[in-house]
């Protein structure tokens, strides 16, 4: 029995222990769960606060609520959200809030740091936006803090981000410019990298191209863009952006002299070279400062230039200075192997009436159109209608009829900006009424500058039509006619048709109805305010986190792109969501300027049809780079869905229009695009 007991009280205990046991094991069980709990509510904290300030940038920070929200983000531990916040804050444009960004500017994180410096700049821009000049004191709030971190930054990142946010500043004095060359002139002496040295030709670009009618730059400031213009020792590629930046900021003064022409027409930067020719061009009505020898030679040197933006330039500039072979120039570049030469050379023999070779050449453009069928193939001959309709009327006259009755609508088009040239009002007439609405629009701004309100009938037929572009000119054209019985109802019949389709982008044409309305003594008011709709959306900001698109050309190929979805989240994911959806496929890129950029996304192939609602600016850092992506707007938050890519770096484009994306490769298919080329398909790939 004893031993019994014994067996017993040693169960008993081994099985009180085994219970102890259990209950450490749920207890740590428990307080795992709760770590685990906590660690994802932690991220889900994180998560929900990164959308919480991506939400209040969207809404524009329209409530205290907003604000508090950017504020309280402004001063994350978290080093995404504070990015998040203290950019949304510069984005506002409001310059009181830079008091908010300031602080930023010490953050241990110098992405961070970079960030303020922008968003300061862009916060500082509301000054400008709202012509409410700053007083002394709120100014140097913003000045001071810059430059007192520009004394004692450490990363060369953070300093180039502070001198080009010093060289865009809304200035006003005199004085206020001549501080900020100061500033910038002393940066470069104590530059260290090419990092810095590309910060000061950055913030020079813009000091130059803003303020250079305030205050032209000093001598200092011009010898040391002379420096930074000219390639260092093992600088040729390396330095190519600050070369580029410092002649931008030279041409923009009219001080190239002979030297640094010649050395960049020489350049091994085919941009540097173009901006060669650029120098070498009148601006303003002002000659250059550089000579006619040095001006020939790099000319003569652009026109043989491999790279076709440089022969480009060369031929466009031989034009602007009237140079006496400029006709015989253009006629040999109209054999280019480049056809946005060939095409530009054609357009400026229009001038060359007096040259019969060239008039002669103009008249074989027109006479066959036998690939004008071909969706690439119709350029050449649209181009020489018109060029020839100015160099030799009659001519023109005699080919124009051919190009108003084709099928193909561009070559309908182009017919209509011929018959301008020639003063064709039946032709004009009769292209005012055509199926296609980019037709009437270009027949329509004629006929305003031809007939007036002769043509009252054509431009009330136009307000029933479905276009955008169509709709604004007709109403732009009725403004202050006399016919005031049937405009005013076809006028509000348009414009009731307009809010009833809700789209935000037919703001244009509205504007332009209620303008003419208004000009006949009719007062229909602004029309309601369309609400807002946020693409905004966690689980997609998570799958969209690194995303490329690739994009297919029809006929040409395909080049890939890199969405920036930590810059611009809703611009990325407005085109994301449309792309996948089909929306570009069988689009077109509508606007090609050589040099400069390539726009399309448009379902009316034109500036003023596009995705139906609105989507708002997301500058950023990224500058305007070639290949650079940008969402096209005709104003502030107006984005439509339609795109541009860069063909050459646009720095004057810089904080003014979302960038998106850059292109990683294909960049020789984007080149080659020309108008009306169509976009086969977009691809997303996350």
């Amino acid at each position: 029995m004893r031993r019994f007991a014994g067996a017993e009280r040693a169960e008993k205990a081994e099985t009180a222990e085994k219970a102890a046991l259990a209950e450490r094991v749920v207890l740590r069980l428990r307080v795992l769960c709760v770590l685990c709990c906590l660690c994802g509510l932690r991220v889900a904290a994180q998560s929900s606060s990164r959308v919480a300030v991506l939400e209040a940038e969207d809404r524009r920070a329209a409530t205290a609520r907003d604000l508090t929200v950017l504020r309280s983000g402004a001063r994350s531990r978290n080093e995404q959200i504070a990015r998040l916040a203290v950019r949304a804050l510069g984005r506002l444009e409001r310059p009181a809030l830079a008091a908010d960004i300031v602080p930023a500017l010490r953050h241990e994180l110098p992405e961070v740091r970079s960030e303020a410096a922008n968003a300061i700049g862009q916060a500082a821009q509301g000054w400008k936006r709202e012509k409410t000049p700053p007083s002394a004191a709120a100014f140097d709030a913003i000045v001071s803090p810059l430059t007192s971190r520009l004394s004692v930054e450490d990363e060369a990142d953070v300093r180039g981000a502070i001198c080009e946010t010093i060289g865009r500043l809304p200035y006003t004095t005199p004085s206020q410019v001549e501080a900020a060359e100061r500033t910038l002139v002393e940066m470069a002496a104590r530059a260290a990298s090419v990092t810095d040295r590309l910060g000061v030709a950055k913030g020079f670009e813009a000091l130059v191209r803003l303020h250079r009618k305030t205050r032209p730059p000093s001598s200092d400031a011009l010898n040391l863009l002379r420096h930074l213009a000219t390639p260092g020792r093992g600088e040729s590629f390396t330095g190519a952006r600050v070369r580029r930046l410092a002649l931008e900021a030279l041409i923009a003064a009219g001080a190239v002299d002979d030297g640094v022409a010649a050395a960049a027409s020489q350049d091994p930067d085919a941009q540097v070279r173009r901006l060669a020719m650029r120098a070498i061009a009148p601006a303003g009505g002002v000659a250059p400062s550089i000579g006619a020898a040095a001006a020939e030679a790099a000319l003569a040197a652009g026109a043989r230039d491999d790279s076709p933006i440089v022969r480009y330039e060369a031929l466009r500039t031989r034009r602007l200075r009237n140079d006496a072979d400029a006709c015989v120039v253009s006629l040999a570049a109209a054999s280019d192997r480049d056809l946005h030469v060939a095409l530009l050379a054609l357009d400026q023999l229009g001038a060359c009436g007096d040259f019969p070779d060239a008039v002669a050449a103009l008249e074989r453009s027109v006479t066959d159109l036998s690939d004008a069928g071909s969706p690439r193939g119709w350029h050449r001959a649209a181009h020489g209608l018109v060029a020839l309709a100015s160099a030799s009327p009659e001519r023109g006259a005699s080919a124009l009829k051919q190009f108003t009755s084709s099928r193909i609508w561009q070559l309908r088009l182009y017919a209509a900006r011929a018959a301008a040239q020639l003063k064709d009002r039946a032709a004009l007439d009769a292209l005012g009424k055509d199926d296609d609405d980019n037709v009437r629009e270009a027949a329509v701004e004629a006929l305003r500058r031809l007939a007036g309100h002769e043509a009252d009938e054509v431009y009330i037929a136009g307000l029933a039509r479905g276009g955008n572009q169509i709709v604004r000119a007709a109403a732009q054209a009725l403004e202050g006619t006399p016919n005031r019985e049937p405009a005013v109802p076809a006028l509000r019949a348009a414009w009731q048709r307009l809010l009833t389709d809700g789209r935000d982008n037919s703001h244009d044409a509205r504007d332009a109805i209620r303008a003419a309305l208004t000009s006949l003594g009719v007062d229909v008011g602004a029309g309601p305010k369309i609400p807002l709709q946020s693409d905004l959306d966690d689980d997609e900001l998570r799958r969209l986190a690194s995303p490329r698109a690739r994009i297919t050309m029809r006929q040409i190929g395909t080049f890939d792109l890199a969405l920036f979805t930590s810059q611009a989240p809703a611009a990325v994911l407005r085109f994301a969501r449309l792309a996948e959806a089909g929306y570009y496929n069988g689009l077109t890129f509508h606007r090609v300027v050589p040099n400069f950029v390539i726009q399309g996304g448009s379902p009316g192939a034109n500036e003023y049809v596009g995705d139906a609602r609105f989507m708002r600016d997301e500058v950023g850092l990224w500058p305007h780079v070639r290949g650079a992506v940008g969402v096209s707007t005709r104003g502030r938050d107006t984005g439509d869905a339609q795109i541009f890519i860069d063909l050459v770096d646009n720095p004057r484009l810089d904080h003014d229009y979302t960038v998106f994306g850059q292109v990683l490769n294909g960049i020789e298919v984007v080149d080659q695009v020309l108008e009306g080329d169509v976009i086969e398909r977009i691809e997303i790939i996350p």
